[in-house]
């Protein structure tokens, strides 16, 4: 089934955020029906640096494709601005959709833009945003491609505002309608009583964010088709981390954390290892059993 057509079923899609190849394939095998590609999950895990716009197009994309290369499941990508007006989100729709992006999200932030739950954002005038949509809507050459269209102007202009934006954004062809960083479960609901006819909704949890966590299961309830959960993974690898570099520092040794950890086989297991050198084995039986075969015979050639 197709992301979109899925998202005309009842019950919230949850798209936990993966940041590169390995979190995208734990969270296929752990059965979810989509993933979604964070753009602060990148910037914190290549860059080590905060979401405030830094990750560039080009390095979105090579992620796209690596994930593509080793997950099959809806991937929702975090397309920021666009990377510019709306001759570079063209350009941005075409490259991730060929890449491997299944939706793409373009936000209403001026540039440079920032994380949706950071303090002193700044948005771009609604027309702006809506040239982005069409161009967005005009490049993509599947209609299965989603544009998601999200607003930042709760924290900038407020909430019947931002509602007023997204509606303008449904108008000119987004499919999924994200009105970021409401602050409470009113907030949520008054979000599916003004849109939830206009489009599917989708809503972000972040936690220590500004909007109250809810479960996946609740946020259906209300009315919301996708529930993200962009960063989880990042702040739970990131204390991860420090407690294991923490720990060897300490001990010198891992044995401390060993049962925290993937041994060898296990790790190797995950990444599919002994799939593949099997394959590579098959392949190099195949070659040789070529090389050993007789040359096929010459046949005469006859003057015509």
């Amino acid at each position: 089934m197709s992301l979109r057509d899925r998202l005309l079923q009842p019950g919230a899609v949850v798209a936990p955020g993966v940041y590169d190849a390995l979190s995208a394939s734990i969270a296929e095998a752990a059965g979810f029906e989509a993933i979604y590609l964070s753009g602060a999950g990148i910037a914190y895990t290549r860059l080590g640096r905060a979401d405030i716009g830094l990750v560039s197009m080009n390095e979105v994309a090579e992620v796209i494709g690596l994930v593509r290369d080793r997950v099959a499941i809806p991937m929702i990508v975090d397309g920021d601005t666009g990377y510019g007006n709306a001759m570079n989100v063209e350009r941005t729709v075409r490259l991730f959709e060929r890449a491997g992006a299944t939706a793409i999200q373009l936000e209403d932030q001026t540039t440079p833009k920032r994380c949706g739950h950071l303090r002193d954002k700044s948005v771009t005038s609604p027309g702006e945003m809506i040239s982005k949509i069409k161009a967005a809507v005009d490049s993509r050459v599947s209609s299965q491609t989603l544009i998601v269209a999200r607003t930042d102007a709760r924290a900038v202009e407020g909430l019947d505002a931002a509602i007023d934006r997204a509606s303008r954004y449904a108008e000119a062809g987004a499919d999924v309608l994200f009105v970021e960083a409401p602050r409470s479960r009113g907030e949520l609901e008054a979000i599916v009583a003004e849109l939830g006819g206009r489009a599917p909704l989708l809503a972000n949890m972040v936690e220590g964010g500004q909007t109250p966590i809810s479960s996946a299961q609740e946020l259906g309830e209300i009315g919301f088709s996708i529930a993200i959960f962009p960063g989880g993974v990042v702040r739970a690898v990131g204390k991860t981390m420090i407690d294991y570099y923490g720990s060897l520092a300490a001990h010198g040794s891992n044995q401390p954390f060993r049962e925290r950890m993937f041994d060898f086989d296990a790790l190797n297991a995950v990444i599919g290892t002994p799939d593949m050198l099997a394959r590579g084995e098959a392949y190099e039986a195949m070659a040789a059993e070529a090389d050993a075969a007789p040359a096929a015979p010459k046949s005469e050639e006859t003057d015509a």
